[in-house]
């Protein structure tokens, strides 16, 4: 099995991030054909072989997804869909600012 866990920083009101996350959902129901439901601020996703949630909160939205072992060949691909479609709903994750060397 593979495990996916991406989370990215959000700026928007908590209703625009959920519109969000509606058309993130949208996205995967086409390209994978999973279903899914909210449950409070998490939005639950799956199908045969595939199980996730997305959580989402104010300034923050996190993914947690597990491939079974059939689509685990295919977790680079799952992965890179759901990580550029939240970078264009949400926002690219800020640069990581390299480390200060000491003198």
């Amino acid at each position: 099995m593979a495990d996916i866990h991406i989370a990215r920083a959000h700026s928007m009101p908590l209703k625009k991030a959920r519109d969000a996350a509606n058309s993130f959902a949208a996205q995967l129901a086409e390209k994978f054909d999973l279903e899914s439901n909210w449950n409070g601020d998490t939005l639950h996703f799956e199908r045969s072989g595939v199980k996730g949630r997305l959580m989402l909160g104010r300034g923050e939205v996190v993914i947690d997804a597990r491939l079974g072992i059939l689509l685990s060949a295919f977790k680079s691909t799952f992965e890179g869909h759901v990580s550029d479609n939240l970078d264009r709903l949400f926002g690219k994750p800020a640069a990581k600012k390299p480390a200060k060397k000491k003198p």
